[in-house]
């Protein structure tokens, strides 16, 4: 199968993408985690810490186990049935990010400059919550080159390097794991980004950089996991973002050589990995493997008409909202919804639409690119239907009047939510070409890193209002298009959440205490 063809059939006709016979052995499941075998120099970070974030002007070790803890740090285990029919539990360790199927695809390095430690490059071991080191030295100018001498690492005190572990959603969802491992990577950086605004660190995504380079620094096999993005940490006020590609060039084959490779063997529990080629494929087309500044970037300018009323900031507990978030299912209620309550989370998406990143250095909203439709049912003060939030004005139009509670239902493609239950549900859509033109097919994974970050930070704000959301990706595709009457816009639906009240969580949880 073709890339084009893949990446149709991923979208569009999902069952074209894994085959009929498909099963996934349970019993020989990877963990959610990976752990280092080798004999590697290891840091146990603090649990000691309190549930606020107090802004650090001079990074400790300490900020860094905070900052870590509430992005990726296994904070429950919970127990539940693996379907409704079944007797049989499933054991899953949760954290503050959803994910398809709590499997975590996404690991956590970094690359560290602090007093405590040596500096060097370390894997985030969440299961005991500690540092291993994989790599002593000063990288700065490796990767000023990696990142296309855009970003001058002398001023940062560390760098995060998101990745994707293939095999640990592959065993169960086989290659729709490719659309979930992208949006599982935006959540976990869309909390990172909450995490370090309240730390007070200076933050800026890199999804360009020579992938390679990056992943010969960090010692993975890129035949089972490879870098998604790049997210440098500083508190200098004269750091300067994404500066234009200079005029020296230089390859990720001639920047590896600046470096010994390392071979760390690390366990992940299943005796056999089943092939995921159209995955290797894929990520062999998406890599960089030099760097230019030709890149033109599009902006989509939407018109609207109600104006919808803009509030400060929510001032909340982050630690509680952090522990309160979950994916309810089938556990929601229909109640009363205040349009207050929609103004206060349409207000929260504004203030994650102007995040750093680097294919809009010129500081366009995130909703420029990824659009926000929802339907309303039961909001008192709103009527019942569609509308479109312009986040650049502050405005809502309404599309259409009606109910479409049971046309979404009819939509998914197992009964997993239940749609008649819910006030609020949006639906995240971008481009039908996935920046293809912009950046080859990369573009599909930085599209769906940017609705998970966005996302994310809609179920923050559902959560800190006392509701939560359900992402949801088990949906037709086309039936949902033409439902938001996305096609005339050469768009496409990407994520849909519903989003309100619900009963406790119908399963046996336990949360690991700090």
């Amino acid at each position: 199968m073709n890339l084009d063809k893949f990446l149709y059939n991923l979208h569009y006709e999902t069952a074209k993408i894994t085959p009929p016979d498909w099963e996934v052995n349970w019993e020989d499941a990877p963990l959610p985690y990976k752990l280092y075998t080798t004999d590697l120099p290891e840091v146990e970070l603090t649990r000691n810490f309190s549930d606020t974030h107090s802004p650090s002007t001079h990074p400790t070790l300490a900020d860094l186990s905070q900052f870590l803890w509430y992005s990726y740090g296994i904070t429950q285990l919970s127990e539940s049935y693996l379907s409704m029919d079944s007797v049989e539990t499933w054991m899953t360790y949760r954290r503050y990010v959803p994910s398809g199927g709590a499997l975590y695809p996404s690991e956590v390095y970094l690359y560290l400059k602090l007093q405590e430690i040596p500096t060097g490059i370390y894997h985030y071991d969440a299961a005991h919550h500690s540092l291993i080191c994989l790599r002593e030295g000063n990288f700065d100018e490796y990767l000023n080159h990696a990142l296309g001498n855009r970003c001058d690492m002398s001023k940062c005190f560390a760098a995060v390097f998101v990745s994707t572990f293939f095999w640990k959603n592959f065993f169960k969802y086989h290659n729709f794991s490719y659309r979930l491992q992208g949006l599982d990577a935006g959540f976990l950086l869309g909390q990172m980004l909450e995490v370090g605004k309240r730390k007070n660190f200076a933050t800026g995504v890199y999804y360009q950089f020579l992938d390679g380079a990056i992943n010969h620094l960090l010692g993975v096999h890129e035949d089972e996991e490879s870098v998604y993005a790049v997210l440098p940490l500083s508190i200098d006020n004269e750091m300067k973002w994404f500066e234009d590609i200079k005029d020296v060039q230089i390859t990720s084959a001639k920047l590896c050589e600046k470096l010994e490779p390392i071979h760390h063997q690390h366990y992940m529990k299943s005796k056999v990995v089943r092939p995921y080629p159209m995955l290797l494929k894929m990520n062999q087309a998406c890599m960089l493997h030099a760097l230019t500044n030709d890149k033109k970037r599009s902006i989509n300018n939407d018109s609207s008409l109600v104006k919808v009323p803009q509030t400060n900031d929510l001032t909340y507990s982050f630690s509680k909202t952090c522990k309160d978030r979950y994916s309810p299912g089938q556990d929601f209620v229909l109640k009363p919804l205040q349009f207050e309550t929609l103004t206060h989370l349409l207000n929260e998406l504004t203030l994650m639409s102007n995040y750093r990143n680097d294919i809009d250095q010129d500081l366009s909203l995130l909703t420029s690119r990824v659009s926000l439709r929802f339907t309303s049912y039961g909001v008192v003060g709103l009527s019942n239907g569609m509308y479109e939030f312009c986040n650049s004005t502050h405005e809502i139009k309404q599309i259409s009047h009606g109910d479409y509670r049971m046309s979404q239902q009819n939509g998914l493609l197992s009964d997993f939510v239940n749609m008649a239950q819910i006030p609020l549900s949006f639906n995240f859509s971008g481009s039908n070409n996935h920046y293809q033109e912009l950046y080859g097919y990369r573009g599909h994974r930085i599209q769906h890193m940017e609705v998970g970050i966005l996302s994310h930070k809609l179920l923050l704000a559902a959560s800190a209002r006392n509701m939560n959301g359900h992402p949801v990706l088990g949906f037709d595709v086309p039936w949902y298009d033409e439902l938001f009457q996305l096609g005339e816009y050469e768009r496409t639906s990407l994520l849909q959440i519903p989003v309100g009240y619900h009963l406790p969580p119908a399963r046996l949880q336990s949360p690991l205490n700090m």
